[in-house]
């Protein structure tokens, strides 16, 4: 039997604003894949279409649960590649703060946290979100809008914040 790494300690540090994630879907991929905590596996969720695929890492952070009934999501900026399944200590750059209406009408709560591995030689500068961009956290905004339009979904952007209320959003969600 696999562990359940969904019930895995997230390790949430106010003061260095790191946690950890797991891994599901790596960066440029167009297969989206989601773990399924009964298996111990990760199950392939959908396929992109052609010419768009994930900007970054997609993952969770174990040990929450956020108000869509899944662990909250993360995007992660790596040096490389991060493989599915990789455990990865993130420093938290902040969030996209996010509603999300399902084909039937019903909203929930979606956000985005968005992290840099801890571990990192080209990004090790970057602190927060506005060493990104505004440019760079448009693209991922506007990424999580096609996604979730390719779907049927509407994703409606509330709010850009900073690592502080990423850390408390995990407070907040911790079972």
């Amino acid at each position: 039997m696999l562990p359940d790494l969904s019930i895995l300690p997230h390790r949430l540090d106010y003061e260095a604003l790191t946690v950890r994630a797991i891994v599901e879907t790596p960066s440029g991929r167009r297969t989206k894949f989601d773990y399924d905590p009964e298996s111990g596996l990760f199950a392939l969720h959908g396929v992109l279409p052609a010419g768009m695929a994930f900007p970054m890492a997609f993952g969770f952070i174990p040990n929450t649960l956020a108000e869509d009934g899944d662990p909250l999501d993360i995007i992660i900026l790596a040096d490389e590649e991060l493989p599915v399944g990789c455990l990865a200590d993130v420093k938290l750059l902040g969030v996209i703060e996010a509603c999300q209406t399902e084909r039937d009408g019903q909203e929930n709560r979606n956000d985005r946290l968005i992290g840099r591995i801890l571990k990192t030689r080209m990004y090790a500068d970057v602190d927060d979100l506005d060493c990104l961009g505004r440019a760079m956290v448009g693209e991922l905004t506007s990424f999580f809008e096609t996604y979730n339009a390719l779907k049927g979904k509407r994703f409606r952007v509330n709010a850009i914040s900073d690592p502080t209320r990423a850390c408390a959003l995990i407070a907040q969600a911790t079972r």
